[in-house]
């Protein structure tokens, strides 16, 4: 399977390139970059630390999805829009890694899924999408006597909050009972508050050092409390995510998938 790399210069375009050398069946086809990255024309291979591979970086995206079969895009949400739809005019896989999409972005991505296959995941990983199905059980069960927080820390460099794993621990949460995660999250608490909204979902963001990615999942209750947790010490656990949902991917119906359809849950 013929497999671009977008954001290739990135912490994660650099490990897909690197997971993609060492995974069968999948193979480097292209290496895209924007216009202003100091990266162009450097070998792909080379920039993740690996041997050279021959592939040069480029900023031409449209000339690299051609007889492409999958794009991986952990980029940022106006690049991924960008590249939906030029995914979508190609007919090839597209497997979204990003976070901090709009609901303006989440729209556009749906009307490329008539398309072109589109797998989007707040999070990549086996794990943490196994304990959004956890999560939503949980929730489930026990009702609005347990409130839920969800805490969320990530390292020093990340620009959105809360993070996109922790919005899919909330949105697995809130379909457990039932409701809008929109019409019941609380994002902020500063000075006087007042007491905590029965039925909300609650959301606290860390940042800082080199964390790549904590996720607790927090059911309290009067005298007891679940706690469900996820720790990622690894981005390859990520990009491996995502080359499974590429390689689940080819030869399905056009339309819009999560890692939750990849992994059967």
């Amino acid at each position: 399977m013929k497999l671009v790399v977008v954001g290739a210069a990135g912490r994660m375009g650099r490990m897909v390139i690197k997971t993609i050398a060492e995974t069968p069946d999948v193979e480097l086809h292209a290496a895209v970059e924007s216009a202003a990255s100091p990266h162009l024309g450097q070998d792909s291979g080379v920039l993740a630390g690996l041997p050279a591979n021959g592939i040069a970086v480029t900023e031409d995206a449209l000339a690299a999805f051609l007889d492409a079969d999958a794009v991986i895009d952990f980029t940022v949400p106006k690049a991924s829009v960008e590249f939906a739809a030029l995914a979508a005019q190609a007919r090839i896989v597209h497997i979204i890694g990003t976070t901090g999409l709009s609901e303006a972005d989440l729209a556009a991505i749906a009307a490329a899924a008539r398309h072109a296959v589109i797998v989007r995941s707040g999070n990549m990983s086996y794990g943490m999408n196994l304990l959004a199905a956890l999560v939503k059980q949980v929730a489930k069960a026990l009702g609005e006597d347990f409130d839920i927080e969800v805490v969320e820390s990530h390292h020093r460099m990340k620009v959105d909050a809360p993070s996109g794993a922790a919005l899919m621990l909330g949105e697995a949460a809130a379909e457990g009972r039932g409701i809008s995660l929109k019409d019941h999250s609380a994002r902020a608490r500063d000075g006087i508050t007042g007491a905590r909204k029965r039925g909300d979902i609650g959301f606290a963001s860390l940042r800082g050092g080199s964390i790549i990615g904590d996720h607790t999942v927090v059911f309290a209750g009067d005298g007891e409390r679940i706690e469900l947790t996820h720790k990622a010490d690894d981005r390859s656990l990520f990009a491996r995510g995502a080359l499974k949902a590429a390689l689940w991917a080819k030869g399905r119906k056009p339309g819009l998938y999560s890692m939750m359809d990849v992994l059967g849950l």
